[in-house]
């Protein structure tokens, strides 16, 4: 699974991670929270990435336009693919990707009203994710994540981004 952050027309923001199931088996539910402290992924409900809003350290946040999800195969066999390690197997073609029930929810463009229900127990408003959702972020990406733009010292020689 391959993620991204774009905002103000930039991207660059990769994290890559090989699920722990096979997702070809069956259908699994892929979101998206997105308020304006954080970014969090998750997949079937577990956490997998968060991009916190830095602006105030000048990271540019995606707030300014409306979202939008893309999801897309395509031949990335000389840097989607681990730095070109992994080659797309052509016999296997041709490709296909099903998609059923997309959902959004509106969050008010206002201060969440405080909540005792936590981040893992439906509060996607909260400013910061509880113990348990920050341990299956630190599971899954010590575990899965095979790709992060915060690590790539090749991509970034000088400096890591100030996000990272």
């Amino acid at each position: 699974l391959h993620t991204n952050v774009f905002s103000q027309g930039k991207g660059g923001r990769e994290q890559q991670f090989y699920l722990w199931f096979d997702p070809t088996q069956d259908f699994h539910t892929y979101s998206i929270i997105w308020v304006p402290h954080h970014i969090v992924f998750l997949v079937d409900n577990t956490p997998i990435r968060v991009f916190q809003n830095s602006e105030s350290i000048g990271v540019p946040f995606p707030k300014n336009q409306p979202m939008r999800i893309h999801s897309s195969l395509w031949n990335a066999d000389n840097w989607a693919t681990r730095g070109g390690l992994v080659k797309t197997d052509w016999s296997k073609a041709p490709f296909t990707a099903y998609y059923r029930g997309f959902n959004s929810i509106d969050f008010p463009n206002s201060s969440p009203s405080p909540s005792s229900k936590s981040f893992s127990d439906g509060n996607w408003e909260a400013k910061e994710l509880d113990t348990k959702a920050r341990r299956r972020v630190r599971w899954v990406q010590k575990n899965f994540m095979i790709y992060n733009y915060c690590a790539d010292l090749k991509r970034f020689p000088q400096s890591l981004p100030p996000e990272c």
